[in-house]
């Protein structure tokens, strides 16, 4: 007989989960930081454009971090915290380049790739176990993540 946690959920379903989300709140972690990184540092003839660009990103990852801490909550489960942790855990790493426009772009788009694929897998994850709250989060963030990626990538005319 299955283990249900507080919302009905298959238990260890939630677990798996929990973990993949906990691994996706650390590179949004360093996502985020990259991205304010980028807006105070950033310099050149883009700087304008770019800097608010910028900052409209990081207040949208914030959001996203802490939706996807408190689903982690919902599950059951505590949301890593610890800046540690998401170094360790984060596929996406420190950017050292924050003044270059162009770098600064192409990370984002790295950290976009990351992102968006770990979400697609807890997309799957999250449909198996009949979890829709985890499985809509996931989707309406892939698809305003995949704009974003056509449109930093048509500043850097790809």
């Amino acid at each position: 007989m299955k283990t249900l946690n507080s919302i009905g959920l298959d238990a260890e379903k939630s677990k798996v989960l929990a973990e993949k989300l906990n691994l996706l709140l650390a590179n949004y972690s360093v996502f985020y930081q990259n991205t304010r990184g980028a807006h105070w540092n950033i310099k050149g003839e883009k700087f304008f454009e770019l800097h608010l660009k910028f900052e409209e990103l990081y207040t949208d990852l914030i959001l996203k971090i802490d939706e996807v801490a408190e689903r982690i909550l919902t599950l059951g489960y505590a949301p890593a915290h610890c800046f540690s942790e998401y170094e360790r855990l984060s596929e996406i790493k420190e950017s050292q380049h924050v003044s270059d426009g162009v770098l600064s772009v192409k990370d984002i788009l790295n950290s976009f790739r990351v992102v968006i694929s770990l979400q697609r897998e807890i997309l799957t994850l999250s449909a198996d176990a009949v979890d829709e709250g985890t499985n809509a989060l996931m989707s309406d963030y892939i698809r305003a993540q995949e704009k974003m990626v056509w449109m930093y990538s048509s500043f850097l005319n790809r």
